[in-house]
């Protein structure tokens, strides 16, 4: 792969704009996320811990823009980098930071309501719900089915920001395609596999940016990833990691000498020396314990960023042939690497298991497959009465043609139910079991 291919500026569904801008196409592209009705949303989604509360933790969406300014750390460095070895054009390798923080802005847009388990609540209706049974008794390809089975919100993302949806513009949010190429973490279809990149509906799509940006096909009918996802996924990785840690503290699961401790793991004694100063400067000054977290939260941040900014660069030439291995967070040098181990691990442990969290996948079940069953029908059999109550429900964007498959309206329900908010959903919901 080579930086002045994969650095276009085509769009989705268009051509580029001959009308000249004050901004360049990719920061257009930032500026689109920022403003599309499918990023506010994510103000009320799920990140890990139930909303709203009395506690400020993280939504979607303020995660989202923190991953969008670690994103754009990780990518101004690698920019710079590239211009002073004169390995890239400087013009296409200064827009690196707007790519890969737009991308970072729209890495959630595709998961439903209620945090992760939305995901597998809506793989659980076509495995075990009513789905399963709507599956096996109409004709869908392999390909189709595993769509369902095992629905994947990159692939939705995918799809959010690329997908002609009746009555909306061609393209979807016609970002660049270097942009929607930064959030493909699984270049592949969903045959054979858990986490993939695209439905079926958007395979001529997805296929037409990997050509255009001259992404080599690997064995196995996988793609090479585009390099900027490597960024992305750092950034993500960073932010949720630490980020989860933060609110843990502050909504007491974890105490403030463990969370510390956490945090302290990521610097070495010797050689992070002046961490060690600098933290006892500041803890003289700030009393105030959260503030000395979040304190410890950005030093830990930028260290890693700097850490990553280094495995990137180092490998850059495997990554661009495609031969590189695994996630950059997954080379980290001994300390940092161990430290961001433990947090994982006690994540599982403590975070994700605690019975906030899993109260929120509980009621998330029910509420996505009651949701899914009920639009469902209204989609087959149109002409019902009770089909008829429920369709004015259905967004114009997401109503399917008269000729449309019954994979066609699967996907059509699954449109609706995973761009609710949590909020909204369980409105629906409410009023779909009669509770008014």
């Amino acid at each position: 792969m080579k930086w002045d291919e994969l650095l276009t500026t085509r769009r989705t569904g268009q051509v580029v704009s001959r009308t000249k801008q004050s901004r360049t196409e990719f920061q257009r592209d930032y500026d689109r996320m920022i403003f599309s009705p499918a990023f506010r949303r994510l103000q009320n989604k799920t990140q890990v811990f139930p909303l709203p509360g009395s506690v400020c933790v993280h939504n979607r969406l303020t995660h989202s823009l923190e991953v969008a300014s670690v994103g754009r750390s990780l990518g101004n460095n690698i920019s710079r980098r590239l211009i002073e070895a004169n390995e890239a054009n400087e013009e296409l390798a200064s827009e690196i930071g707007s790519i890969v923080a737009t991308a970072c802005l729209a890495h959630d847009l595709g998961n439903p309501p209620f945090g992760h388990s939305g995901e597998k609540a809506i793989s659980h209706y076509f495995q075990f719900g009513k789905g399963a049974q709507i599956i096996a008794e109409n004709d869908m390809t392999e390909a189709q089915k595993q769509d369902l089975l095992n629905f994947d919100g990159n692939a939705n993302t995918f799809r959010l920001l690329s997908h002609t949806f009746r009555g909306r513009r061609e393209g979807g949010l016609a970002l660049t395609f270097p942009s929607v190429a930064s959030i493909i973490k699984y270049p592949r279809s969903s045959v054979g596999v858990k986490k993939f990149a695209y439905f079926q509906q958007d395979q001529e799509t997805f296929e037409a940016i990997m050509q255009a940006l001259n992404i080599p096909l690997k064995e196995g009918n996988t793609y090479c990833r585009y390099p900027l996802v490597y960024l992305v996924e750092a950034a993500d990785d960073i932010c949720y990691q630490l980020m989860d840690l933060e609110d843990a503290c502050r909504r007491g699961i974890l105490s403030y000498d463990q969370t510390c401790n956490l945090f302290y793991g990521f610097f070495d004694k010797e050689t992070d020396k002046w961490f060690w100063d600098n933290k006892d400067n500041i803890f003289a000054q700030v009393t105030d314990l959260h503030e000395r977290i979040s304190y410890l939260r950005s030093v830990a941040i930028g260290k890693l960023v700097g850490c990553t900014t280094e495995i990137f660069w180092n490998n850059r030439d495997s990554i661009l042939n495609g031969n590189f291995e695994g996630s950059l967070l997954k080379h980290l040098p001994e300390v940092q690497g161990k430290a961001l181990s433990t947090i994982a691990k006690l994540a599982v442990e403590k975070i994700y298991r605690h019975p906030s969290v899993m109260e929120v996948e509980i009621s998330g079940f029910r509420i996505i497959s009651t949701l899914l069953d009920k639009f469902l029908e209204a989609l087959m059999y149109p002409d019902r009465y009770y089909s008829g109550l429920l369709l004015p429900f259905v967004p114009e964007q997401f109503r399917p043609d008269e000729n449309a498959t019954t994979y066609d309206k699967a996907m059509a329900a699954v449109d609706i139910v995973s761009g609710m908010t949590d909020i909204y959903a369980l409105d629906i919901y409410k009023k779909i079991i009669g509770e008014i």
